[in-house]
């Protein structure tokens, strides 16, 4: 895994050496084992290694290991001039997994005309090398980076339809003069980007990018209303108003006079209604094994997190079974509150697999782990599973430099809670005619009251109400924290009117309608992998795990595997209260029911306790005094929900979470230029 940065200068004025240094240099915790710079310096002709530290003022007290690796098609310490006029510049942080010796980047084609700089891994690779290399090809490496600058050659923008892996890639060929910034399809690795008349500026973190020259630091109100409904900026949008997300599943081809967005990849529910159950089974565990085996290829130690929940349990499975013989190394976390704490499921596992299971116990260290936590993601985020995702990454990385994962099983299989909920409310919204369902059930609704000290039996306020909403309505309603109205009565006059109407909700409405399928279900989990798998669980895991260098690799999210699952009719995925049916039914030839019919646990900190304990003090100065509070929220709200919460009348932790974190990354990353 690996951390990248670039500029292209749209108007032919020359990368200054400095700047791009220091871009790359805040993705150290993304690549910390080597650096490598290009720059198409044409009329400045040849440099060599220690020309380039002078240019970037920074030969003082550093040896030769910490220097900048300088690669071109001819030596390693040299930048080589092509036929530009040193408008372009790639930078690369290395995290090095594959072809350690000669895998360095940026890396070009044997003439120098192609250049990549590349995050993430092309788990087919070997059988596109081959390909590659009877069509006439040759390779000097045996990294996977290589076969992204051939593939391009051969097969131009449509080498991407090719790739099975996580990327973001940025790609100069400069007989073209065409810049290629390329990310994966469902977003496992991020790319950011800024771009006017004058330039394109780009970076794995926006923190890179914050460090080229006169970058616009003011908040996109838009993104900051999505942020509290959501808590995360979704794609593709950025917490600025100047910074950018390539969205999942998109290219950008950039030259001097266009910028154009192109998607090249989407997931279509298609539901093969005739295939027998049993062949599907067979098939999806089949597919999932390839995932997983090609997940396993790495030059450096590599393990698993394991939870003990049916996802990351069946992909140690489908490890031991490839392993031929060698204990799978995985890593879990405990907690001393029981309500979060999995490790006795995790050791059960670990026990059927003979693994060398190694487990930490974890007493979080609220405020510093927080506070880190809000420079790594650039953002405003708010999701408190970060929390463990964070130490969970830092076990392992004591052990392991690769990490298998479980995440996306509840994406592809409906195994969310709240899929089950959405169908008990469509039963009951399916049953009153639509012209009824808002007087009747909407009345009741705000007559219920909202007791949150009450027993969970007694909480039907969220049911009552979402019953009166339109499906698509009622699942925002659902998985939002700040819903509209709570919105409006927490934002500035002035905010209000500079949003003028603009509703998360209708993002939302958009991406379900779009949605390439048959039935509600499918629709919900199309969208929630348009949003919240991409904005909030892969963003968290790949902050949370390249804090400390470490890489993680999802089977699960494999496209070719997501592509077969889409085909599974709904009615085999979520029946009754039971999700991921099939994918469980499928499973039982590897794992036993105590494991894949537990009820299911959150991974999760106890935030509600933090704030009205050990968080408490440190936390109502930031919620209330905050700059981000004072600029966006009426005071008078923000007083009102910390008093009920801390009175125990509500639980309002996820939305004080919200404002906390937000004051937090505001503090970081804009102070008082923001607005």
């Amino acid at each position: 895994m690996c951390g990248i940065a670039g500029l292209f200068y749209r108007n032919g004025s020359p990368v200054d050496p400095d700047v791009l240094v220091r871009m790359t240099r805040t993705l150290i915790h993304r690549g910390p084992d080597e650096e490598g710079y290009f720059v198409n310096v044409g009329t400045l002709g040849r440099w060599d290694a220690g020309t380039w530290e002078k240019q970037a003022g920074r030969l003082d007290g550093r040896g030769p290991s910490q220097r900048p690796n300088v690669l071109t098609s001819q030596h390693p310490n040299d930048i080589r001039s092509t036929t530009g006029n040193g408008h372009v510049g790639l930078g690369h942080r290395r995290l090095s997994i594959i072809d350690l010796s000669s895998g360095q980047q940026p890396l070009s084609n044997e003439d120098g005309t192609v250049w990549v700089a590349f995050n993430g891994e092309i788990y087919n690779f070997q059988s596109l090398k081959k390909d590659l290399e009877a069509k006439g090809h040759r390779f000097r490496t045996h990294s996977d980076t290589e076969t992204i600058v051939h593939a391009w050659e051969e097969w131009g923008e449509d080498a991407v339809q090719r790739f099975r892996g996580m990327f973001a890639i940025a790609l100069w060929d400069e007989r073209k003069q065409v810049l290629w910034l390329v990310r994966d399809r469902v977003g496992k690795k991020p790319l950011y980007y800024l771009v006017d008349d004058e330039r394109l500026v780009f970076g794995s973190e926006i923190k890179a990018i914050l460090e080229a020259p006169a970058v616009d630091r003011n908040v996109d109100l838009t993104a900051l209303s999505d942020y509290l409904s959501l808590l995360y900026v979704p794609s593709p949008k950025s917490i600025f108003r100047s910074i950018r997300k390539l969205p999942p599943a998109h290219y950008a081809l950039v030259t001097a006079d266009t910028f154009e967005v192109r998607r090249y990849w989407d997931l279509a529910f298609a539901p093969c209604h005739d295939l027998p159950e049993e062949r599907m089974m067979e098939e999806l565990l089949g597919i999932l094994d390839e995932a997983t085996r090609l997940r396993m290829i790495s030059d450096v130690p590599l393990g698993a997190f394991l939870s003990g929940g049916v996802d990351s349990s069946a992909v140690v499975a489908l490890m031991a079974q490839a392993s031929d013989g060698r204990p799978v190394l995985t890593n879990s976390i405990s907690f001393s509150v029981a309500k979060y704490n999995e490790a006795e499921y995790a050791r059960r596992v670990a026990e059927l697999f003979r693994t060398d299971h190694h487990e930490f116990h974890v007493t979080p260290e609220a405020i510093p782990v927080i506070e880190e936590l809000a420079w790594h993601y650039d953002e405003p985020f708010a999701d408190s599973s970060a929390v463990p995702t964070y130490y969970v990454s830092h076990t392992a990385r004591q052990n392991v430099t690769v990490s298998l994962s479980g995440d996306g099983g509840d994406e592809n299989f409906a195994g969310y809670r709240r899929y089950y909920m959405d169908a008990r409310e469509n039963l009951v919204r399916n049953m009153v005619p639509r012209p009824l369902r808002r007087p009747v059930f909407g009345g009741m609704g705000k007559l219920y009251p909202k007791a949150d000290y009450l027993p969970q039996i007694f909480r039907g306020k969220a049911f009552i109400s979402n019953v009166a909403r339109d499906p698509e309505d009622a699942y925002f309603f659902s998985v939002c924290a700040f819903y509209e109205d709570a919105k409006r009565a927490l934002l500035k006059p002035e905010v209000l009117e500079a949003l003028g109407g603009y509703e998360t909700r209708d993002l939302f409405y958009d991406v379900y309608r779009r949605a390439p399928a048959e039935d509600h279900l499918s629709r919900i989990q199309y969208l929630d992998i348009q949003t919240y798998l991409c904005g909030d669980i892969l963003t968290k895991v790949d902050r949370a795990s390249m804090a400390v260098s470490l890489e993680v690799r999802c089977p699960i999210l494999d496209h070719e595997f997501m592509e077969y699952v889409a085909r599974i009719p709904s009615r085999m995925k979520l029946v009754g209260r039971d999700g991921k049916h099939i994918f469980k039914k499928a499973l039982k030839r590897h794992l036993p029911d105590d494991i894949l019919y537990r009820k299911k646990m959150g991974f999760g900190v106890p935030i509600l306790e933090w704030l009205r304990g050990e968080l408490k003090d440190y936390a109502r100065g930031l919620i209330l005094d905050g700059e981000a509070s004072r600029l966006y929220f009426r005071p008078e709200r923000l007083e009102r929900i910390w008093k009920e919460h801390q009175n125990g009348l509500r639980n309002y932790a996820t939305e004080l979470w919200i404002v906390m974190m937000l004051n937090l990354w505001h503090g970081r990353f804009v102070g008082k230029l923001g607005g």
